[in-house]
C-alpha cells in the first residue's frame, strides 16, 4: 500500500509551527526512513500519517486515498512505539493477541496469526511470560510480533531502537529489515540516528527547521547533500565544512582561509566565497616542520582499523581526518594536512553547488 503526503502542514497554534509544507511518496514495500534532530517533527509526522494527531493543512493519502478525517483504526495500519506499550499484566501470548481479540477475530484464526508472528521473532519459547521477565530487545520483538500478527500492510516505527544497547541495536536492526522484506511491508521508520537510516532505507527523508530538507536513497543523500545541514548530519566523524575565497588572480582557483591550501576547478567560481565540505576520509595528514605545517594535533582515536585525528589548522578552523590503521601523533604537534578529490560546495546560504570536478588539489 503506498503512502502520499501533500503540502502537509502542522500547527499547534500560531506561534507553535511544527512542520511546513511536506511533501512525499512512499511506494508499496518500500522501507522509508524520516530521520532528523531531536524536536524536528519526525514523530508528529508518523503520528499524523496513523491518525493520533490532525493536519492543520494537506493531504494525507493511503493507496490514492485521503485519509485525514478517517480513524486510525480505519486506516489499516499497525505502529510500533519507543517505549513497546505492552500491557505488564499479560503474557507475550496474550500481549500479541490482544489487539486481534478486540477485532472480534476467530480463536483459531488469532492463535494461527500470533504463533506465526512469535516464531518469525523467535520468542515462541517465551509466549507465556510477562514483559517484566524479558530483556529490551525481546520487549521490542513483542511489539514487532503484534506488528506482523495484525497482517496489516502498513507499519509505523517510532525510534523502536532507541532504548536499547549498542550490539543489540544492530541485531534489531538486521531483524527488521529481515522482516520488512519478508513480509513486504510498506514501512515508515523514525529515528535520530544517520547509521539506522543510512543501512535500512530504500528512501531517507531528512527534516530540519519545520521542513523536507532533502529525499533520497541513501547513496544520494550521503554523495549529493542537497545542503550543509545534511551533509553535516551524515557521516561519522562529521564532515569538514571550511571557507574559501576565490583567487583575484584566477576565477577557477579557491584559496582556504589557511592560505597554503587551494583548488584548482575546471569551471569559472560563480560567487566570491564559499564553503568546502571534506569528509575526513578525503583529508591526507603528515608530520611536518613548523614552518612547514598548516595545522597542529589536538588529539587522537584510535579505533582499530582507524584513527581519527582532531587537528587545528593554522587559520583556527577545526578538522577532523580519518586514517588507516594505528596512526600514531602526539598532541600540538606540527602537522600537514592535504585535500583529496572528491569535495563538496556550498554557497554561504548553505545551499550546494554544482560545480564540474576539480582538476588538482594543492596543498
Amino acid at each position: 500500500m503506498s503512502i502520499s503526503l501533500r503540502n502537509v502542514r502542522k500547527d499547534y497554534d500560531q506561534q507553535t509551527k511544527v512542520l511546513e509544507n511536506v511533501s512525499a511518496e512512499v511506494q508499496t514495500g518500500e522501507f522509508f526512513v524520516i530521520v532528523g534532530p531531536s524536536g524536528c517533527g519526525k514523530s508528529t509526522l508518523l503520528r499524523m500519517v496513523a491518525g493520533l494527531t490532525p493536519i492543520t493543512d494537506g493531504e494525507v493519502r493511503i493507496n490514492d486515498q485521503v485519509v485525514n478525517e478517517l480513524p486510525p483504526k480505519a486506516r489499516k495500519l499497525t505502529m510500533v512505539f519507543q517505549n513497546y506499550a505492552l500491557y505488564p499484566f499479560l503474557s507475550v501470548w496474550d500481549n500479541v493477541a490482544f489487539g486481534l481479540k478486540a477485532r472480534k477475530l476467530s480463536q483459531s484464526d488469532i492463535q494461527h496469526r500470533v504463533d506465526n508472528a512469535l516464531k518469525m521473532v523467535s520468542l515462541s519459547d517465551f509466549s507465556k511470560r510477562k514483559p517484566r521477565e524479558l530483556s529490551g530487545g525481546q520487549r521490542q520483538r513483542v511489539a514487532l510480533a503484534r506488528a506482523v500478527a495484525s497482517d496489516a500492510d502498513i507499519c509505523l516505527m517510532d525510534e523502536p531502537l532507541s532504548n536499547l544497547d549498542a550490539q543489540l541495536r544492530i541485531k534489531m536492526r538486521q531483524e527488521i529489515y529481515n522482516l520488512q522484506r519478508k513480509l513486504g511491508l510498506t514501512l515508515i521508520y523514525v529515528t535520530h540516528d544517520q547509521v539506522e537510516a543510512m543501512t535500512m532505507a530504500d528512501h531517507i527523508m531528512v527534516l530540519n527547521d519545520q521542513h523536507v530538507q532533502q529525499i533520497g536513497t541513501p547513496s544520494e543523500i550521503y554523495q549529493h547533500p542537497a545542503n550543509e545541514f545534511v551533509a553535516q548530519f551524515f557521516g561519522t566523524p562529521q564532515i569538514n565544512i571550511l571557507p574559501a575565497k576565490r583567487s583575484t588572480q584566477n576565477n577557477h582557483i579557491l584559496t582556504f582561509a589557511t592560505n597554503n591550501m587551494q583548488v584548482a576547478l575546471n569551471e569559472e567560481i560563480p560567487i566570491d566565497s564559499l564553503r568546502i565540505g571534506v569528509r575526513p576520509d578525503e583529508l591526507t595528514v603528515a608530520r611536518a616542520e613548523s614552518v612547514d605545517s598548516n595545522a597542529v594535533v589536538k588529539n587522537t582515536e584510535f579505533l582499530g582499523n582507524e584513527t581519527i585525528i582532531y587537528a587545528t589548522l593554522n587559520s583556527g578552523d577545526d578538522v577532523r581526518a580519518v586514517l588507516s590503521g594505528q596512526v600514531n601523533f602526539r598532541g600540538y604537534e606540527p602537522i600537514k594536512i592535504g585535500i583529496g578529490s572528491h569535495l563538496l560546495f556550498f554557497d554561504n546560504d548553505g545551499k550546494q553547488i554544482a560545480l564540474t570536478k576539480e582538476e588538482a588539489v594543492h596543498a
